[in-house]
């Protein structure tokens, strides 16, 4: 799918109220509202827009302590990757798992309560993923920027 610019204009509002009413959404972006959801739907179809979410504050539902941990595997073969990938999906405090280039070989970001929630998630899940050689943790002190938008040149 090729996209335009009125499509970025709609990517961008949507970024940022996913919840907008198609009426007020048209209305921003200058088209009719049956034109305006013909091109959401588009989008949605084409897998640009891949999914709709409730973004939680993490201080209100008890999950106020971010931790990196940066993971280092024994072995980087096919077979290990996988298996500490699959081990990762089943985790639900790892709420963030990213391979990488440089020294470690994943970033993981964990949401929990305080540092002995973490001692517990460190001792009951992170210990027992597969093929860890080396691991390294740091708890972010504030967030000074946290965003789901990427940013859309119009």
């Amino acid at each position: 799918m090729k996209i335009d610019r009125i499509d970025l204009q709609i990517l961008k509002q949507l970024q940022f109220d996913g919840r907008i009413p198609n009426s007020e959404l048209a209305n921003r972006v200058g088209l009719s509202p049956s034109a305006c959801l013909r091109r959401v739907r588009a989008l949605e179809t084409s897998g640009i827009i891949d999914r709709y979410v409730a973004l939680l504050n993490p201080t209100k539902i008890g999950r106020s302590m971010s931790v990196f941990v940066e993971i280092s595997l024994a072995s980087q073969s096919e077979e290990a990757l996988q298996a500490f990938e699959k081990a990762v999906a089943a985790s639900p405090e790892i709420i963030e798992c990213h391979l990488m280039g440089g020294d470690a070989d994943y970033l993981l970001r964990i949401a929990a309560e305080d540092p002995t929630d973490f001692e517990r998630i460190h001792r009951d899940h992170l210990t027992r993923l597969p093929g860890v050689a080396r691991m390294r943790s740091s708890f972010a002190i504030r967030s000074v920027k946290q965003s789901t938008a990427f940013p859309i040149a119009l």
